[in-house]
């Protein structure tokens, strides 16, 4: 915390930061709901065929913009969330999750969102999912030992960490007031934190064979490591539900605020509360989702109630497409929930990445519009702070674009981004420019596709050393037209190069 204070009043010091004349309360406030592992087919507004009723967010969109081409940075979790508030695609600090008492994802020089938006006046939360990593005090190697998944794991036990001081690292050195969450729902420890320390503090440990409940679809997806006595994974959810809505129904209407609300839903385990059950016609994964809707309904009921709807801006959105299990749910429920996107959750193919986007502005966005523009959710900060007439560091945010003309019903004769990358595994890398996608093999897939649903969907394989498509008339990525068009990616080679070389996407950012 106190390395954070001395880097932002640098900043102010050099003249790198700046801020705007608005009074507090003509600032909007902000809230960004970020769902897990959501696909863009499970919300019934931009899928015909959805088998899943999503009243709150179907609601939502009417009231404000929803974009039909927006990206989060990785096709898994913690990657998403860094790109997200920092306006950096992941790839230029790692490309995998922060695992089981991980090491935080950020280096020390990264300027977030939530600093920014402190250092403006803004009070700020995080509730629910962290997942980008904590300063663990560990007193010895884990000593622990369980056979999963045809392995040997080994994990900390309570007695191998050292509880007693504040866990540094997490939101409260990140730029947010306030933290209230378990971190992550299937990583150990199972265990409440409120800002930097434990509500209770774990003195044993979950067995990965007898969770103690059940589940009735995928699996529980457990991690072994220490865990509160009685710790009910049914009881998350709506614990952060409550959480939210009695942080909302706290704040000062004169100070503006900002809250991310990470939801750990639809992300497996897939377990939907009783009164959430038969809600939809896709299974216990389609009544999980329509639990989050419901929750999304809470957070705006509870704006609503205190009077702050109209002065704030709602984002919703998710960290990647779905689960593998929704290749067996399409077959088995006719619910697709990539939608028409071919592939899922750590794909580079379109499934992985292509998530739902809606934004409320009252009286700035226009109820009901929908926007085809390429976005990424790197371009959160930017935006926000154009919005909250913010300044930014030299070098903040270098992939983030600011939408703000976009929200506000600009339209562009040629694409807002010059290009996009998508990017999860080092391996294979994609950009998007204009309608054409390009990747740099012949394969998008991590997630393995059944043949069943190859042949249900009449997908293909290709091989070819690099793969070209035309998103405006092939979305689900069938026609490969790399060997047709060698100068189109030869130029779309240069750029994807210049952007991993260079550090930057966005010259304004420099």
């Amino acid at each position: 915390m106190k390395y954070l204070n001395i880097k932002l009043s640098m900043f102010l010091l050099l003249g790198f930061y700046s801020f705007g004349q608005k009074a507090e309360n003509d600032r909007p406030n902000i809230v960004i709901i970020y769902a897990d592992d959501m696909g863009y087919g499970d919300l019934h507004v931009q899928n015909p065929h959805s088998k899943i009723p999503t009243p709150n967010l179907d609601q939502l969109a009417s009231e404000g913009m929803r974009f039909t081409d927006a990206h989060s940075s990785s096709g898994i979790c913690s990657p998403s969330r860094y790109a997200l508030l920092t306006g950096t695609y992941h790839w230029r600090r790692q490309f995998g999750i922060v695992g089981s008492f991980g090491e935080p994802f950020f280096n020390e020089s990264d300027v977030t969102l939530p600093q920014v938006l402190k250092y403006n006046g803004y009070q700020t939360a995080c509730i629910g999912k962290w997942h980008l990593g904590w300063n663990w005090n560990f007193k010895n190697e884990p000593s622990g030992e369980v056979a999963q998944w045809g392995g040997i794991r080994k994990f900390y036990q309570p007695e191998d960490i050292d509880w007693s001081g504040p866990i540094t690292g997490g939101p409260l050195d990140r730029g947010f007031d306030y933290y209230f969450g378990d971190g992550t729902i299937n990583f150990p420890p199972y265990a409440w934190m409120e800002n930097d320390r434990f509500v209770r503090l774990p003195e044993s440990v979950m067995d990965v064979h007898n969770v103690g409940f059940d589940i009735e679809e995928g699996e529980w997806e457990f991690r072994p490591g220490p865990k509160v006595e009685g710790w009910n994974p049914y009881e998350v959810l709506p614990t952060l539900t409550k959480k939210t809505v009695e942080w909302i129904g706290k704040q000062d209407s004169n100070k503006p605020f900002f809250l991310y609300f990470a939801l750990p839903s639809p992300h497996a385990p897939i377990i939907p509360n009783d009164e959430f059950k038969g809600k939809s016609s896709a299974g216990p994964y389609g009544d999980f989702v329509y639990q989050t809707d419901w929750v999304a309904g809470q957070v705006l009921k509870a704006l609503k109630e205190k009077g702050l709807e109209e002065n704030t801006i709602v984002i919703f959105s998710a960290d990647n497409g779905p689960e593998k299990y929704a290749f067996e749910r399409a077959q088995k429920y006719d619910h697709f929930s990539m939608g028409e996107f071919r592939g899922l959750k750590r794909d580079v193919w379109e499934g992985g990445h292509h998530v739902p986007f809606i934004v409320k502005w009252p009286n700035h966005i226009k109820p009901g519009s929908v926007s085809k523009e390429v976005i990424s959710q790197v371009d959160i900060m930017a935006t926000l702070a154009s919005i909250t007439n913010t300044g930014l560091p030299t070098n903040a945010a270098p992939d983030s674009y600011n939408l703000t003309p976009l929200l506000k019903g600009k339209a562009y004769s040629s694409p807002l981004r010059e290009a996009t990358v998508h990017n999860t595994y080092e391996k294979i890398w994609a950009l998007r420019q204009g309608k054409w996608l390009y990747l740099n093999g012949p394969s998008g897939e991590h997630s393995k596709m059944p043949e069943s649903f190859k042949e249900l969907r009449g997908y293909t394989d290709f091989e070819s050393a690099g793969l070209l498509f035309d998103m405006e008339i092939d979305a689900e990525q069938k026609n490969n037209l790399y060997d047709k068009y060698p100068e189109i990616i030869k130029g779309m080679q240069g750029v994807l190069e210049r952007y991993q070389r260079q550090g930057y996407s966005v010259e304004s950012r420099q």
